[in-house]
């Protein structure tokens, strides 16, 4: 009804308070209908639909700025902001992108899809425009979640902004938060007379009359000072971001759109920093996400009308994560050292499992993986045995804790990289492509790369008993899984699974059941090659690989992780001679399905057979 009729924000401000009411009912239901079809963070972006009408219906955007911190709750705001017709392509190659994109619109000043870097990112914001020339004045908000709060960088960017005393707006989002009724009932209560203009006005001007007339120092000036610590200390609920230097308001419901517009109106035109704090329900209007938010955060194709998920594996299938998940309960039963750490993601790591059967042993220390990678470290000087599970993508922020904290102490911290290499329709912020690049250059780590879930359980055992750094990466994937022993496990030792003399393939983890399926088909055809599975990409097995490279003209390096750099790079550095290094370009890889994305980089059984095949008929 009012939807259709929403091509920009500038519509959105022709709606009367009713209207909008009902055209949140009707962004919830475009949610719901599109994310069951494509997957993506329903829970989260049901949550914020308010919220996000309320923004946009106050601010002046895009000339008005907002910055969402991860941006998985940003749903409403592609669809008011010129994206609805398009919105069915979310997370679909070539469609629109699941999080907020600097390539899609001018209403989304960065590309983001990691945490607590909104607050930061609008300082600087702020810091410019105050910089620039007056005529180009504009607003600048940040909406944050209180995951956000438990990444060291977003106090950082909030400790800068109460010390510049810069105008930007922090919109804290909070889920399920408990306030006690008498607290909240104040609580609301200030909030409402704190908000007003004439308050601030009154609460300025009295401000300016003591600092005028009462000398700096004064017995009387200190006394007042004490005064309103102590009111704020016993009403104010956000006595924290006060001392931070922020005025702040709320809580106050977020659902509530009247008073969600009547608050951001008067609180956008006071100066210096503010923060409002919002109380929202994720999956809000949605039955299944609401009665399980966890599951819908981020969920696939699901049946809109029972919530079942789609399966999309066999009987005999299962994906690394879960492999990962019952070895190491496994290896926890069998030993009381380990110790599982992660960072804001047990279920998507597979540690779920462990937290159940051992919570004592169990840290989930929220968005936060430099402190998972020190605190690991902490741990592991004092015996243990810890085993932190991140993805490739987020394990990024901790590089400094690696290299500092456990490769240079060498403590017998293992990561479990999961979801390294592509990871699909999250996109460019989230494919774990550089691991094994970035990893490679630190010293005293040990990298590998299992190719089915029997060599993932083998290697960690053999990471356990290593007693040094030790890394394994592994794939968003399924993998037939036969619980059969798979070959030892030896310290920078490859595997030689097949020979033949035309041509040497030396791959890498997930690639080596590609390079055996495309080996086949080039076998069919009368070429004959050999095929390393290399199992580590540090340290490199090159008695081996010289070994068998030497009767090979035609050399082939294959890597699910960029090129440059990477694996291949490491195996042409160390053989000195052509390397053929197939693996990703040194780019930002597009969203899209891992299968898709793979066919569109040649890393098939298809596409790695025909650049064999065309580097032999070339070089021939």
């Amino acid at each position: 009804m009012f939807l259709e009729k929403i091509n920009s924000t500038s519509d959105l401000k022709k709606l009367n308070g009713e209207e909008l009411s009902v055209l949140a009912q009707e962004i919830r239901q475009r949610l719901i209908e599109v994310v069951s079809q494509t997957g993506g963070h329903l829970a989260s972006s049901l949550g914020a639909v308010e919220l996000i009408i309320a923004l946009h219906y106050c601010l002046n955007t895009p000339k008005d700025k907002i910055i969402f911190d991860v941006g998985h709750q940003a749903y409403a705001h592609k669809i008011l902001t010129g994206r609805n017709s398009k919105f069915s392509t979310l997370r679909q190659y070539q469609g629109l992108s699941g999080f907020p994109s600097k390539d899609e619109s001018d209403y989304d000043p960065f590309t983001s899809g990691h945490s607590s870097n909104a607050v930061s990112l609008c300082m600087g914001l702020a810091c410019a425009r105050d910089m620039l020339s007056k005529e180009e004045q504009f607003k600048v908000v940040s909406v944050i979640g209180d995951g956000s709060l438990s990444g060291g960088l977003c106090f950082e960017g909030l400790n800068n902004a109460g010390h510049l005393k810069k105008d930007i707006l922090v919109v804290l989002n909070t889920n399920e938060l408990s306030i006690a009724p008498n607290v909240g009932a104040i609580s609301n209560y200030l909030n409402k007379i704190i908000s007003l203009p004439v308050y601030n006005r009154f609460h300025e001007n009295v401000g300016n009359f003591l600092k005028n007339r009462v000398p700096r120092g004064s017995r009387l000036l200190k006394l007042m000072s004490k005064f309103e610590e102590g009111i704020k200390g016993l009403f104010v609920p956000g006595m924290l971001f006060e001392e931070l230097g922020f005025r702040y308001f709320g809580p106050i419901d977020g659902h509530d759109l009247n008073k969600l517009i009547s608050t951001l109106k008067n609180i956008t035109e006071i100066k210096g920093p503010r923060l409002l704090h919002v109380v929202t329900k994720k999956g809000k209007g949605c039955s299944f996400a609401e009665n399980n938010p966890v599951k819908f955060h981020g969920i696939s194709r699901f049946n809109i009308n029972t919530g079942e998920v789609e399966v999309k594996k066999s009987a005999s299938e299962k994906t690394f994560t879960e492999i990962f998940g019952n070895k190491i309960v496994e290896l926890a039963k069998a030993d009381n050292k380990i110790v599982a750490i992660t960072a804001a993601m047990p279920e998507g790591t597979g540690l779920d499992k462990f937290r159940d059967n051992f919570s004592e042993r169990f840290f989930d220390v929220g968005i936060a993986e430099p402190h998972a990678v020190c605190f690991a470290a902490g741990l592991a000087k004092q015996g243990f045995k810890p085993i932190v599970a991140i993805y490739s993508t987020f394990l990024q922020r901790a590089y400094d804790q690696i290299i500092e904290e456990v490769a240079l102490q060498e403590l017998p911290v293992i990561f479990a990289i999961d979801r390294a290499g592509i990871i699909g329709e999250d996109g460019v912020t989230h494919q774990g492509i550089f691991d094994i690049a970035y990893l490679r250059s630190i010293p005293n780590l040990t990298i590998m790369a299992p190719k089915d879930g029997e060599e993932l359980e083998a290697m960690l055992d053999f990471a356990l008993k290593l007693n040094r750094p030790a890394v394994i990466r592994y794939p968003r994937a399924n993998v037939i899984y036969r619980n059969a022993a798979c070959q030892p496990i030896k310290s920078g030792k490859a595997e030689l699974l097949r020979e033949g003399k035309n041509f040497t393939v030396i791959a890498l983890g997930s690639m080596v059941q590609s390079a055996q399926e495309a080996i086949e088909i080039l076998a069919k055809e009368g070429i004959q090659g050999t095929l390393i599975s290399a199992r580590f990409a540090a340290p490199i097995d090159l008695d081996l690989i010289k070994s068998r490279c030497e009767r090979s003209q035609f050399i082939f390096t294959l890597e699910e992780g960029i090129r440059d750099s990477g694996f291949g790079s490491a195996i042409a550095q160390d053989l000195g001679k052509p390397v053929n290094r197939l693996g990703l370009p040194l780019e930002f890889i597009p969203h899209g399905s891992r299968e898709l994305l793979l066919e569109k980089y040649d890393l098939t059984a298809k596409g790695i057979a025909g650049n064999i095949r065309s580097a032999l008929k070339d070089n021939g």
